[in-house]
């Protein structure tokens, strides 16, 4: 019965200098300055599983959610490359190098699309090099999403209900996001 115990408390110990471990091992992760390699894990898609099928299955789907990084940076150049066309565009219009406010709108839409895009790539970017969902950002994601919405909106073609229904999205996601950032800082 003492050797049972004995080898509990050293399954403890050992357990604990591995949680240690894992613990001093987020915290260099943490430190600026410091180049870290994240690996690539997920309790989700583990890379090893009993059943070779399994694994095999996980194996592509880490490689799709890779080649879902890949497009999304060619998307966000692609973005940049149209924001870059739709200012020249309405700067070449007559009155040359004037932009009225409906340009303007125009302008700020194509520089949120890029925006939204980039907060994407981070999304699958922290999917692929974490096992934590990011929650609180993939809530700023939808905010800034909407607000791309509440900016691009034509206040003469659209119903109250329309933008009753918007304004409660926004309403829900900021608070929501608002809880998240409470409960994270705790």
């Amino acid at each position: 019965m003492t050797e049972q115990a004995g080898n509990s408390s050293k399954a403890n110990n050992s357990s604990k200098a591995n949680n240690s471990s894992k613990a001093n091992n987020s915290n260099k992760a943490n430190k600026p300055g410091k180049a870290q390699k994240v690996s690539i894990v997920h309790e989700e898609l583990p890379e090893e599983h009993d059943d070779p099928l399994i694994r095999f299955l996980h194996q592509i789907i880490r490689l799709a959610i890779k080649a879902l990084a890949v497009m999304m940076v060619l998307i966000i150049l692609w973005g940049v490359a149209d924001v870059v066309f739709v200012v020249y565009q309405r700067l070449v219009e007559p009155p040359f190098l004037l932009l009225s406010v409906n340009d303007i709108f125009q302008v700020f839409a194509a520089f949120m699309v890029v925006l939204i895009a980039i907060e994407i790539f981070i999304n699958i970017r922290l999917y692929l090099g974490t096992n934590v969902l990011p929650i609180q950002l993939v809530i700023a994601t939808a905010l800034m999403a909407i607000a791309r919405k509440v900016i691009i909106l034509d206040f003469d073609a659209i119903t109250p209900n329309y933008i009753f229904a918007i304004a409660t999205v926004v309403l829900a996601l900021g608070v929501s996001y608002w809880l998240v950032s409470k409960k994270s800082s705790h």
